[in-house]
């Protein structure tokens, strides 16, 4: 039996609760990506950018939902999560509003940015060897024994329903706005890991715009979702690997495929490379640092992997800035 999907209804209460919080991201036109991309001048480019979130992507949504309807079942138990890093200071921000202590297991190469960030919120890391763990283990093992030394609750970064609607709440903000202005959406392209981002968005985007094109876009070393709609199954990758660290799920979470499945027309894989020039492009058109698995579905239009048919606007998705100085400085050049 499949399990229920997430709605707009429980979206919108989700937009509630996150709105107590934080503000929506900025949505940016891209004149830059218009002409780049050759579009009628009817149509526009709009990029959500989850890097001004206070805690640089957009994790926090899903994070502050979650908290949010788990507070009878914490009480004063610690919440525990794995993370490779923007959900760890996604819930770690969250713990923080609603004053609840939250241990992390973090991959022990994520940005250091990611580290300073979850610490500034208060809470507690524990790292471990992702290049061993498609064999030890590691991560859900070190997750699962705090949970059961500290009595703690677990909180999964994308395979849990308060997650995803609070994630959708970001796709409600996209189609506020646009529908304010009187646009439609013909295309709207978004990052595949867990599914946790795309299924939220996939919800309120599919509601709004039902006529809108939705695609998903993955690293090729890490392209399950790809694999998974071909399939037409949930397929698992034992050790994904590219420069996307945020993307490297083994699988898209247990909830969110029948989600995926109904909304998201299509999927795409891209080279690390076209992934560093499109961050390189970022910032010289726009002046935005973005991290790799921010920038992987700007690349994805840049390449013409996505079918822009139609007359109505595009909207990419950012998903996070959080990359070190020197790495950034790095790739871009």
């Amino acid at each position: 039996m499949s399990p229920p999907m997430t709605t707009i209804r429980e979206v919108r209460d989700a937009e509630h609760v996150v709105r107590q919080h934080v503000s929506p991201a900025p949505l940016i036109r891209s004149y830059a990506l218009e002409k780049e991309l050759g579009l009628a001048p009817s149509r526009r480019v709009w990029l959500k950018d989850y890097g001004w979130t206070p805690v640089g992507s957009f994790k926090l949504l899903g994070a502050l939902n979650w908290m949010s309807n788990n507070l009878e079942r914490i009480g004063d138990r610690p919440v525990a999560a794995h993370s490779s890093g923007n959900f760890a200071s996604g819930i770690a921000f969250a713990g923080m509003r609603f004053g609840k202590r939250v241990v992390i297991v973090m991959p022990e190469t994520a940005a250091k940015v990611k580290f300073c960030l979850t610490r500034s919120f208060g809470a507690e890391i524990q790292t471990y060897d992702i290049t061993t763990d498609h064999l030890t283990g590691e991560r859900d093992r070190l997750t699962k024994e705090i949970a059961s030394e500290r009595a703690a609750i677990e909180a999964s970064p994308y395979d849990d329903e308060y997650v995803i609607a609070g994630n959708g709440a970001g796709g409600l903000a996209i189609a506020n706005e646009l529908q304010g202005q009187g646009r439609g959406i013909s295309q709207f392209v978004c990052q595949v890991s867990g599914g946790g981002l795309m299924a939220g968005h996939a919800v309120a985007i599919g509601d709004r715009f039902p006529q809108a094109r939705i695609t998903g876009v993955e690293p090729d070393g890490a392209d399950d979702f790809c694999q998974s709609l071909s399939a037409s199954e949930r397929v698992r990758i034992e050790q994904p690997e590219s420069i996307c660290d945020g993307l490297l799920s083994y699988d898209v979470g247990e909830l969110n495929w029948p989600i995926l499945q109904k909304y998201v027309a299509d999927a795409v894989s891209l080279p690390d490379l076209a992934t560093l020039q499109a961050m390189q492009w970022l910032y010289q058109h726009h002046g935005l640092r973005t991290e790799p698995s921010g920038a992987i579905t700007t690349a994805a239009l840049l390449m013409g992997k996505v079918n822009l048919d139609g007359d109505g606007d595009v909207v990419v998705v950012l998903s996070g800035r959080n990359v070190d100085e020197q790495p950034f400085q790095d790739w871009i050049a």
